[in-house]
């Protein structure tokens, strides 16, 4: 595995509660307090101007850190929705939150805001940083909160703080004339927030609910210094190049149709790099010791209710009613799994039993939220549900983090992993719960991975390791999960004989590698730009006869290498030989294949990469057995064989 992005190594150090959070941060950064944001105690951030609620270990917060860079983002969301008031006092706030690459407010304001009002919103912000308002945190009551919000006119947070639980602390932060309920974290004063950008619009139904009105969404991102800004703002017109969804139709990948809103297209050179990967992913879980089953991708409702996916998860499923009956389409597979493995007798001989499945899911998606290929309402899993004793569950994580480092050695991407705990509407008792996590920390403390809390995020039937895979633009994407599931096999009753004869309960690792394969295609297609790697593109190469008198031998070429089992095309056509090469280029075929006279004659081909380089005349046996070794060892770049031949 590569390092992980970031230092897993921070320096820490035991508090007590009721310490300053700010005295703290001191202790742990003498010579460079000024970066640091917030402190982080056992996984909750704590604003430097608290004192620390729980004690427990403590780290300092950084903007390389991604829970300091969300404590940035999450001041930087409140810094706009200040600007936006005084330019538009009558404005009405909903909710701002930090997210990955930066935050956005959700807001109702007396008339559309255009893209031609940033600049007074960006001026009104960078206002406020120069006047380095302090943030403070102050707890309210409930009553005086609805009162005030009432007064000023803000239905939106009367709503919010109406469906708190009865005894939840109300909190607000105030900067300057500006206070906005919040429960935090937050930052010292505004003054960190040196460089502020707006960068879109778009419409946000209030709560998710297309019934409730409809607000505008504002979307920036920050950063301390003017040259990261510059920098990040670069890596965005990159990703904006690399869109998949643009390259998907520029390749001829995948399409999609208002018929089937949320289900992809798989169009034939799209359908090649789903299959390469899944056989892939297949293969390697294979000779990992899984088995693959196939189950139902429907059920009766009572299946539903008993894994607790109805209460749990009904708003995200497709249900189908017929007549006295009522079905209900997969969303995981997780209860199928259950089924097949209490579908007889298990001995602890067979355990771990390693169940893997490509099932097709199924989930509900609200229109306004699906995006491409990274959101869409039908999709297939590099899935798997391991059965095993309690006892095993290190030795079985352990497996599986060596699994997830070869499936993704070929593509060069490190990753961060996250330690998701309890929800709040998770089921079955804490003290499994807290069985489950501790089982997880210490698989990963005994196999050297480090590792990141984000609490209150774990499944609602367990907790879950999250891996955030990093692609060639550094954006985090989380794809492998680990899941250690305590429920399952209670909800399903499931037992295996033990070595003693008597009954025992397994647990359960719910697992996935690539995840959704229409996403992690999605990501590769941003992360190669289109320019997938041998071994993963649709056409490896592609031969070009420069005339007509050539073709004989330019179909001898095409036969060599398909029998090789690569995948080849002849570009026949009558268009002139530059324009050839240029459409190869353009649909990023690894290798070119030309033929000449010099080449009949001789037996060769005059090798061309897609990245216009010539990589000189090779033999045509020596030129398949490069490519086929290219594409065997799964090597990122067509040029790593050629020119090293």
């Amino acid at each position: 595995m590569d390092a992980p992005i970031g230092d897993p190594e921070r320096p820490s150090v035991k508090v007590e509660a009721g310490a300053s959070a700010l005295e703290v941060a001191a202790t742990l950064a003498p010579h460079g307090q000024a970066e640091v944001l917030a402190l982080e105690v056992d996984g909750e951030v704590v604003d430097l101007e608290r004192r620390v609620p729980r004690g427990g270990t403590a780290r300092a917060l950084t903007f390389d850190d991604p829970l300091g860079r969300y404590t940035f983002w999450h001041s930087s969301a409140h810094i706009m929705a200040q600007a936006v008031s005084r330019l538009f006092p009558e404005v009405r706030l909903a909710i701002g939150p930090p997210i990955a690459e930066g935050f956005y407010y959700d807001m109702e304001l007396p008339r559309p805001l255009t893209e031609e009002d940033f600049p007074a919103i960006e001026a009104q912000m960078r206002r406020i940083v120069a006047e380095d308002l302090p943030i403070v945190r102050e707890e309210w009551t409930r009553q005086a909160a609805l009162e005030h919000f009432a007064r000023q006119n803000q239905p939106y947070k009367v709503e919010i703080i109406q469906d708190l639980p009865p005894d939840a602390a109300i909190t607000c932060y105030r900067q300057g004339e500006f206070l906005d309920l919040c429960r935090g974290p937050h930052l010292r004063s505004t003054g960190y927030v040196k460089a502020p950008k707006l960068l879109s619009l778009a419409g946000a139904y209030w709560r998710g609910d297309e019934r409730r009105p409809m607000l505008q969404r504002l979307y920036g991102t920050s950063f301390p210094t003017e040259a990261a800004l510059t920098a990040h703002l670069a890596l965005l017109e990159e990703a904006r190049r690399r869109d998949h969804r643009k390259l998907g139709k520029e390749l001829d990948l995948f399409t999609f149709e208002p018929e089937a809103a949320g289900f992809v297209f798989w169009l034939p050179k799209g359908m090649v790099v789903y299959r390469t990967l899944e056989e892939y992913s297949r293969q390697l879980q294979l000779s990992h010791g899984y088995v693959e089953v196939s189950t139902p991708w429907v059920y009766d409702v009572s299946l539903w209710k008993r894994s607790g996916h109805f209460d749990h998860y009904k708003d995200n499923m497709f249900f189908i009613p017929r007549e006295d009956e009522q079905l209900g389409l997969k969303p995981m597979n997780c209860p199928g799994a259950a089924l097949a493995f209490g579908s007889r007798v298990r001995s602890y001989r067979e355990l771990p039993l390693r169940l893997m499945e490509y099932g097709a899911l199924s989930r509900y998606e609200r229109s306004g939220t699906m995006h491409g290929l990274f959101r869409v309402r039908g999709f297939v899993q590099d899935d798997a549900h391991i059965f095993l004793p309690e006892e095993d569950i290190a030795a079985e994580v352990g497996r599986i983090l060596d699994l997830v480092d070869e499936v993704y050695r070929p593509f060069g991407m490190s990753y961060r992993i996250h330690l998701s705990t309890r929800p709040d509407d998770a089921m079955g008792e804490p003290q499994l719960w807290e069985r489950a996590e501790t089982a997880l920390a210490e698989a990963l403390a005994a196999h050297g991975r480090p590792y990141d809390l984000k609490p209150k995020d774990g499944a609602f039937y367990g907790p879950k390791l999250d891996f955030d895979l990093f692609d060639s633009l550094h954006r985090p994407w989380q794809c492998a999960t680990i899941q250690l599931d305590f429920q399952l096999p209670r909800t399903f009753d499931l037992t295996f004989r033990g070595r003693d004869g008597q009954e025992h309960r397994p647990v359960v690792l719910h697992r996935a590698i690539l995840g959704s394969l229409e996403r992690f295609i999605g990501i590769l297609t941003e992360h190669y730009a289109g320019a997938f790697p041998p071994w993963l593109a649709p056409v490896q190469v592609r031969v070009l006869p420069i005339a007509e008198r050539h073709g004989d031998f330019a179909r001898e070429v095409l036969e060599r290498l398909v029998a090789a089992g690569i995948r080849a095309e002849l570009d026949a056509s009558d268009e002139k030989f530059g324009q050839k090469i240029r459409r190869a280029q353009l649909e990023k075929v690894p290798y070119m294949a030309v033929v000449g006279d010099r080449e009949v004659e001789s037996r060769t081909v005059s090798v061309r990469t897609r990245l216009e380089k010539d990589a000189g005349s090779r033999d045509l046996d020596a030129f398949v057995a490069e490519v086929a070794d290219v594409i065997a060892r799964r090597l990122a770049s067509p040029a790593v064989a050629v020119d090293h031949a």
